[in-house]
């Protein structure tokens, strides 16, 4: 990025440049600003390294701070913008587009689970904003930009097209250091596509995942919250009999299987020391039978959030986070929790502590080996005083993991740089729905709405965190017939693009109904995860291609999202692909 010039905000709108690559010194604070090349010879890459330190002398809040840098924008260039959190739809989009707000009827509902509530998002057309890293790649070449700091402050690179400009601020208003303090760490790479993403995560210290691969089973999908002891039995007994059916594969690709038990289980969203009396033997038993069987047993929990029937909501209320007038800040609504659900406040001594029993409770009394954490965002929509929301995200995060140890952690609805490296898998799309597209939400430009196409535009956006930042959870797959309207051919695309570009592929099918058709299509999930992946190229009109080697012969999955027939050019000349089709060539 050429001509940077970094501009900062602080205390009562005092504005000041700070030179590149020199120590500046100010009444109240000095800034330490660093610019070093990044070592090809390690990393494979060109690039830059820009680190920002505040060294306080005397107390002083940050208002806001514009790194600013020029990038040539060309017309056929395709811009990554990576979305707040796990549901948020992340795709490459073309300078001329435009990422819309939440239209007003939606946003008592769905504000806080997206970037709504961050009033510094440029949203209008020519604008186009991507969190915590982002690239731009057109023929010939490719320019990634990333953030090695997110612990200390969420970053958004918002791409001002029209101006060949490319703005990065860190969410740190508010922000009054105590003590030293890096809030700045960003890398500029330009290369190859692959070794730009290794160089990211070496250059972050994110150690590769080292769980298995995974496939399984949850609840969600087919009971929501309607299930019971008898509903988890009865699917446990179809697993293991389809799964004694299945073919041995020649290869040494041996998945983890998870059958994890989704919402529902407990009387109240927040009361996770209270179960259902539809579970009447308690979940020691489930815990029990799911390992005896050879599998891993999950469980589902939203440690951050209580919904409003909870013991939490009605007897501690001091517990919760509050709005600007005092009252428990309402972050969203489910039909399905019968009404709307809250924020815990994580510094408050007795969440942490009730967390902690909760933890050490599921995973060591109960027995449960990996738990799915839901809604994990709720955690961060406020900044405290002396501390950036991308702090208390990564604190949170930090604060889990030690809690687990090494049980298995599934990640969701999370900002994804405050996941990497402390997560086994991590939800990386929106929740899937039985339609290709949930057209309510379509039309109020909800960005973390339920939909499928979403789903499968974000799994195909953020393909290449998989097995770097943690294994991929692209949501589940669905065969059944049965409380399903997605067709035959939506079904096998979501399978195939689910297995090529995750490392975690759930369905919530009952297998015993499965007639030989959708047998077979499930006994080729293996196989597809077993394979080396070399890129995807999202081409025009939601058609897309997905390179990969398996058994050491060349393949292209073409994929087409779309709702009519494209034709695309193979090395067998034209070939017509059908609308929401996946076909699977040799290269």
């Amino acid at each position: 990025m050429k001509n940077l010039t970094l501009s900062l905000t602080y205390n009562d709108h005092k504005t000041v440049n700070l030179p590149v690559g020199k120590m500046t010194f100010f009444d109240e604070f000095y800034v330490d600003c660093t610019l070093e090349n990044v070592d090809k010879s390690v990393y494979g890459v060109n690039g830059q390294r820009l680190k920002l330190i505040f060294h306080p002398k005397q107390d002083f809040t940050i208002q806001s701070l514009d790194i600013q840098g020029d990038v040539n924008y060309l017309s056929d260039d395709k811009i990554f913008c990576n979305g707040f959190q796990s549901w948020s739809e992340s795709r490459e989009y073309r300078p001329g587009e435009r990422i819309g707000r939440l239209r007003r009827i939606g946003r008592p509902l769905k504000y806080w689970m997206g970037d709504e509530f961050f009033d510094f998002v440029r949203r209008e057309r020519g604008w186009l904003h991507s969190w915590s890293y982002t690239y731009v790649r057109s023929q010939g070449r490719f320019n990634f930009f990333g953030s090695l700091a997110e612990q200390a402050a969420f970053t958004v690179f918002q791409h001002e097209t029209a101006g060949d400009k490319l703005h990065i601020q860190p969410d740190c208003a508010g922000l009054t250091p105590a003590h030293s303090f890096p809030l700045v760490d960003l890398i500029f790479l330009e290369g190859d596509e692959n070794k730009c993403f290794d160089a990211y995560f070496a250059l972050a210290e994110i150690k590769k995942p080292t769980a298995k691969p995974a496939i399984g089973w949850t609840s969600w999908y087919h009971y929501y919250t309607d299930i019971s002891q008898a509903i988890i039995e009865k699917n446990l007994a179809a697993w293991q009999e389809k799964e004694a059916e299945k073919p041995v594969f020649a290869t040494d690709f041996r998945p983890e299987q998870i059958f994890q038990i989704d919402d529902g289980w407990q009387t109240a969203v927040g009361d996770w020391l209270s179960v259902t009396d539809k579970f009447p033997q308690g979940m020691v038993p489930l815990a029990t039978q799911i390992k005896a069987a050879g599998y891993v047993p999950g469980l589902w929990l939203a440690p951050f959030i209580c919904d409003t029937r909870s013991d939490i909501f009605k007897n501690h209320k001091d517990w919760l986070l509050k709005d600007g007038k005092g009252k428990p800040l309402r972050i969203g609504y489910s039909p399905l929790w019968k009404g709307g659900f809250y924020a815990l406040d994580f510094y408050h001594g007795d969440v942490r502590n009730y967390l902690t029993q909760v933890f050490q409770t599921v995973l060591l009394k109960w027995g449960y080996e990996m738990l799915k954490l839901d809604f994990l965002y709720a955690v961060c929509l406020q900044n405290r005083p002396g501390k950036t929301r991308g702090q208390i995200m990564h604190e949170a995060m930090t604060f889990i993991r030690q809690i687990v140890g090494d049980k298995l952690i599934l990640g969701c609805g999370v900002p994804l740089a405050s996941a990497f490296g402390l997560v086994d898998y991590c939800r990386i799309g929106a929740d899937i729905h039985l339609k290709w597209e949930h057209k309510l939400l379509a039309f109020l430009r909800d960005r973390e709405r339920v939909s499928t196409i979403v789903s499968l535009r974000t799994t195909l956006g953020r393909y290449q965190l998989n097995g770097r930042a943690f294994h991929n959870d692209p949501d589940v797959f669905l065969l059944r017939k049965e409380k399903n309207k997605l067709t035959p051919t939506q079904q096998d695309t979501i399978l195939k693009i689910n297995a090529l570009l995750g490392n975690l592929v759930f369905t919530s099918d009952y297998l015993a109904d499965y007639d030989a058709e959708q047998t077979q299509e499930f006994f080729q999930l293996e196989m597809l995860m077993d394979k080396t992946l070399h890129g995807v190229e999202q081409l025009e009109n939601d058609l897309y291609k997905i390179t990969f080697t398996r058994d050491g012969k060349r393949f292209a999955a073409w994929c087409n999202l779309a709702e009519q027939a494209q034709n695309f050019q193979s090395k067998g000349g034209a070939v017509r692909i059908e609308a929401f089709e996946t076909l699977i060539l040799r290269r």
